[in-house]
């Protein structure tokens, strides 16, 4: 009896073509998202590359406007005020100046991010510069006409810093809205939590202050009893701090 062998069966038609493999919709860049990944990825291009026109290239199209941003939030973050030149935006600019200069000490192989890296030394700079000019402005300047002009300048701080948390709560509300089905499983921990985001989004409107208050104005809105308010409201106390420490630290919050 002779072996046969085994043929496999022809193929008939076009081949079968590949699956289609669909791309995950990200969230567009938004302009607040100034210290992205991308600007880590592009200073490690600039320290790789020899050629300084490409590296010129990769500054200005990439790297700069987030250098600018971080200096812009040192200084109205921690009020370094005290300047010897002319406008906060020549001081802005010397910060970039500085950061310009410090490219080349960042070592990405240690496992620090390049934010963390270019906040600690540009504000380690701010405070030496700030520190030096005030005792400068103190040696010279009228007492009264020095006070005035800091009063100016800290209301300009204190604008920049409450469009900052204006910006961090944005962030957080579009969070909350996009995964509160995956934080909360019971539907009275949803109904609360979707009432408390409401009252973020509206926290412009709200004459609301005292926490009693607030705590009746959900209970009103939603029909459940204080302790799952007090319980939802402790979750998202963790998650906001969570998402505020990830926002100053790269500079935006992972949606």
């Amino acid at each position: 009896m002779s072996n046969k062998t085994k043929q496999e069966p022809a193929t008939t038609g076009s081949p079968t073509p590949e699956p289609v493999v669909k791309k995950k919709r990200g969230r567009k860049p938004s302009k607040k998202q100034y210290f992205t990944a991308d600007v880590d990825l592009a200073i490690q291009e600039y320290l790789k590359s020899s050629n300084q026109e490409r590296r010129n290239f990769i500054y200005k199209n990439r790297i700069h406007y987030a250098f600018y941003k971080l200096a812009e939030n040192l200084i109205h973050t921690f009020k370094f005020y005290y300047t010897e030149v002319e406008s906060l935006e020549d001081l802005k600019h010397e910060v970039c100046c500085f950061f310009l200069e410090k490219l080349d000490y960042w070592k990405p192989e240690k496992g620090s991010k390049a934010f963390s890296y270019f906040s600690i030394v540009g504000k380690n700079y701010l405070i030496l510069y700030n520190n030096n000019n005030y005792k400068k402005k103190k040696q010279k300047a009228d007492p009264l006409a020095a006070d005035e002009d800091e009063g100016v300048l800290r209301q300009l701080g204190r604008d920049e810093r409450k469009q900052e948390i204006k910006d961090f709560i944005d962030y957080f509300t579009e969070y909350i809205d996009k995964n509160m089905f995956t934080m909360f499983k019971k539907e009275h921990d949803r109904k609360v939590c979707d009432a408390i985001n409401v009252l973020f989004k509206r926290r412009e409107n709200l004459e609301i202050f005292n926490k009693k208050a607030l705590y009746i104005y959900i209970r009103e809105m939603t029909g459940v009893e204080t302790p799952v308010i007090t319980k939802v409201t402790k979750i998202l106390k963790k998650v906001y701090r969570k998402l505020y420490n990830e926002y100053t630290e790269i500079g935006y919050v992972k949606v």
